[in-house]
């Protein structure tokens, strides 16, 4: 990775290995100067510091949960009535994406708007004490899911297909290179992009901070996590897995612990 590269400045008030900033961290690095940053409620509120001071050397805009897909429309509107080219990038958690912000997002992704929208996917209302979210795993412990949670986590990227977006891909913080590259061709396509990046949370998920990273090249190696593209319909998978247990991924966490009663993580 291009250390000397990235947008983000040291000091910021992640928490110990967080995901969603070293996710940022990777992105920021081939993002152009100048590019507005959209950013709703959510951890990257806190993590981009109080006015007048910012994290992140790029213009950044807080919205309301729910709001940031049509902030970013009307700011890319804003931009082409100027002649300007700067883009526009949405930065949002799992809750601002898959349920809060579902509506405005689904409505901007049919519209085909030319807006970058990038998920930095925890897993849960980190920012508020890890309740879950639609984008919650099955069988993962919560406060608002103490016996583990019973529903499969929505497949966001099918759905926003199936909206017929020219580009949609996920990626995760353990493969820095493919994630880069990805943000660099959906910088080049026009109209409505997606990608959605897996980034563990130390804290919500129960696990040391150190063990951030691992966690997340666990999640691919071991199958429960796809590294894909889809453009203009077509699937594409960038990595094959090594297909490890699954076993050595939910054994880092202490959310998948099972309480009595409760329900078991998936073993596929």
């Amino acid at each position: 990775m291009d250390v000397e590269k990235t947008k983000l400045d040291p000091g910021h008030p992640a928490c110990a290995g967080c995901g969603a900033a070293i996710a940022m961290k990777i992105v920021s690095s081939v993002l152009d100067d100048g590019t507005r940053i959209v950013i709703p409620a959510g951890c990257w509120s806190i993590i981009l510091g109080r006015y007048p001071f910012s994290s992140l050397r790029l213009p950044a805009v807080h919205t309301p949960f729910a709001f940031a897909a049509a902030f970013a429309t009307g700011m890319r509107a804003a931009q082409e009535f100027k002649a300007k080219k700067a883009q526009v990038v949405v930065w949002a958690g799992d809750g601002a994406t898959y349920d809060i912000g579902f509506g405005l997002l689904s409505a901007a992704a049919e519209r085909n708007e030319d807006i970058l929208y990038i998920c930095y996917d925890n897993e849960a209302y980190m920012n508020t004490g890890a309740q879950r979210s639609s984008s919650t795993p099955k069988g993962s412990v919560t406060p608002t899911t103490p016996l583990g949670k019973p529903e499969e986590k929505k497949d966001i990227i099918g759905i926003l297909v199936k909206h017929g977006v020219p580009y949609a891909a996920s990626a995760s913080i353990a493969f820095p290179e493919d994630l880069k590259s990805k943000v660099l061709k959906a910088k080049a396509i026009k109209g409505f992009r997606f990608i959605l990046i897996h980034c563990p949370c130390p804290t919500g998920w129960g696990m040391d901070p150190s063990l951030a990273v691992r966690a997340a090249r666990l999640a691919v190696e071991c199958g429960i996590v796809r590294l894909f593209e889809v453009e203009k319909g077509k699937y594409r998978e960038t990595y094959k897995p090594k297909g490890l247990p699954v076993e050595l991924y939910y054994g880092l966490q202490k959310r998948f612990k099972k309480p009595a009663g409760g329900f078991e993580p998936p073993t596929c």
